[in-house]
């Protein structure tokens, strides 16, 4: 008999607003700018503005902060002529892609409210992932010492990825987070070493279905799980703002 999960409720709150298609240096400038407000919160002794955000973006490669230029196979010429754009950023983690039909998920959270510790931060966030995927039968978990989330990760050479984490944390202020493939072109990873992991596979759901999935389900099961993983209400409202 499988066990049933039990999750607490508790009275934090995150802002939820879907994005939809953006590019991703706009992306990043306001996850800048909730994360410097949240911390001028702090400093006046105020509470901080939570946040959940969803959103897609065209095709780019991102490079982590300690992360290998040599693990980008493309040279400049071919990137562009393939309309992929490249930022080197301020993330943990190596090299990964973000494309159209992938779910990306930046949360700015407060650890002071939730929990101070980045370990914990990183499995929770795998958690919903792996909880998501559980509704698709698709049984997903961690490759030991590498973040993210796998299939089949301790079988050798069956091991793929199928989430990509990395984040950025300033005064427990949290930015950046996570990559789910769900209908996304996986043959854009083809000119990297995802993460910087060698010989191993990425993988999405539509690959593993054989099938596309509705994107709109996608989301509203990851944010349920978030919920009850990190205990709290998501407010579905667009802050004023926002990207439009």
């Amino acid at each position: 008999m499988q066990e049933k999960i039990i999750f607490a409720t508790v009275n934090r709150k995150v802002q939820y607003t879907d994005l939809h298609t953006q590019p991703f240096k706009s992306t990043w400038d306001l996850q800048e700018q909730l994360l410097r407000e949240n911390i001028a919160c702090k400093v006046e002794g105020m509470p901080c503005n939570n946040h959940l955000l969803f959103v897609e973006h065209p095709p780019v490669y991102t490079l982590g902060k300690n992360g290998k230029e040599e693990h980008v196979l493309i040279d400049e010429k071919t990137r562009l002529e393939k309309g992929i754009e490249y930022f080197h950023i301020n993330r943990g983690g190596d090299i990964t892609f973000h494309g159209p039909q992938q779910l990306v998920g930046y949360p700015v959270l407060d650890l002071d409210e939730f929990k101070t510790d980045l370990g914990w931060y990183l499995r929770s966030l795998e958690e919903v992932i792996i909880l998501s995927l559980a509704e698709y039968g698709i049984l997903a978990g961690r490759s030991p010492g590498e973040t993210g989330v796998w299939l089949q990760p301790d079988m050798k050479g069956k091991e793929r990825k199928i989430c990509a984490m990395g984040i950025r944390c300033s005064r427990w202020i949290t930015m950046h987070g996570f990559a789910l493939n769900v209908n996304t072109n996986l043959d854009y990873f083809n000119y990297i070493i995802p993460c910087g992991i060698q010989n191993k596979e990425v993988t999405s759901i539509e690959r593993e279905l054989g099938n596309k999935v509705d994107m709109l389900e996608v989301k509203e099961k990851v944010k349920y799980y978030f919920s009850k993983v990190f205990e709290c209400e998501i407010i579905n409202e667009r802050l004023q703002g926002m990207i439009s």
